[in-house]
């Protein structure tokens, strides 16, 4: 496919700053159309980034003949049926994270997916370790720790003391986040490339700022948690203790420790940003024999970026495939987010796959 036009469905800050530049910048890729929460938001999208047509309803880029593929912007509660009425439409389809409400949800997507096997389906990743995911798995795959004791893992995911004014964000609302907790889900699926997945759960939460104004100024309930303590038990061995919190005065930004039988490795995040404000990493290690942990530099040419528009142009082209996130990765951390839910509704373990 030489000429690859997209239609944008929800064109919110992510799409703006990261989705429209990055799909531009692809030679043969244009914007052809683009519908939003409103006509008015719409029309202002289309000015800016010069889209030449506006619609009001996003089943108007659906049934656009068209129109190859699809960007979805939106909250995660519409993804699914976004994404199979685009696929359905024979449509490629490029949908934002989380990639959906629940597991159930992403399934169907998956489902539709491999319905319609020519067709690309790619979710947008979690791009916070992307710098340092090569060196990590080399390090891990090459022995360095040998066998897997433990993981420790705190996030601070915009971490500060408890404020009981801060407005309501649309992730503290469960109809339009779904099972989605915090930053819990883009944390799990960064791990999920180093050691692999979960086979247990185990999880308390809690919710400390149970209301929260809308914007017009009504208090709501809120029922997704604000701090989470998650226990897990690895596939390939060993355990895993997470905890995500949003009113924890002084928590880092990141801080990974991996234990094993040989070694020890730390991933921290540090001062400063990297192109894109995604947050710098540094990683130090430890061996057996070794009286102190040191820095581990990451090499250049193992560096990682940002290159989901480019991998998706490619992957319609078919030149390569999709890794950062196809639809089956992203049902394993879907059944991850519901058994943390789940785990901490009946205070049970839950075994994975669900």
């Amino acid at each position: 496919m030489d000429e690859i036009r997209v239609g944008l469905i929800g064109a919110g800050t992510n799409t703006k700053k990261r989705h429209i530049p990055g799909l531009e910048a692809q030679k043969g890729v244009e914007l052809v159309a683009v519908a939003n929460r409103t006509r008015e938001s719409g029309e202002r999208v289309a000015k800016e980034f010069e889209v030449p047509k506006v619609y009001d309803s996003w089943l108007e880029i659906i049934d656009d003949d068209d129109i190859d593929a699809v960007c979805i912007g939106t909250w995660p509660y519409m993804h699914a049926p976004m994404t199979i009425a685009a696929l359905e439409a024979g449509k490629h389809v490029l949908v934002e994270a989380r990639m959906a409400m629940n597991s159930g949800e992403a399934k169907d997507m998956l489902a539709a997916s491999k319905s319609n096997p020519d067709l690309v389906a790619q979710i947008v990743p979690a791009p916070h370790t992307l710098s340092v995911d090569r060196t990590i798995i080399d390090l891990i795959s090459g022995g360095y720790i040998g066998e897997l004791i433990n993981m420790r893992i705190a996030v601070g995911a915009g971490s500060a003391f408890p404020n009981h004014d801060a407005p309501l964000h649309w992730r503290h609302n469960r109809d339009l986040s779904g099972n989605n907790i915090m930053t819990m889900g883009i944390w799990y699926e960064a791990l999920m490339r180093w050691v692999g997945p979960a086979a247990t759960v185990q999880a308390l939460s809690q919710v400390v700022v149970k209301h929260r104004k809308d914007e017009s100024g009504r208090s709501r309930v809120i029922s997704i948690p604000d701090h989470m303590d998650v226990v897990c038990r690895m596939v390939r061995g060993g355990t895993m203790n997470m905890t995500v919190t949003q009113v924890s005065g002084f928590t880092p930004g990141l801080d990974v420790w991996m234990y094993g039988t040989e070694g020890t490795l730390r991933v921290e995040q540090t001062e400063g940003a990297q192109d894109g404000g995604l947050p710098v990493l540094r990683i130090s290690g430890g061996k057996r024999g070794e009286k102190q942990m040191k820095e581990i530099p990451v090499p250049a040419d193992k560096r990682g970026k940002w290159r989901v528009e480019e991998e998706f142009a490619g992957a319609i082209r078919g030149s390569e495939q999709v890794t950062h996130t196809n639809f089956t990765d992203g049902v394993k951390y879907m059944e991850w987010t519901d058994a943390v839910t789940r785990a901490c509704q009946t205070g049970e373990t839950v075994q994975l796959p669900l």
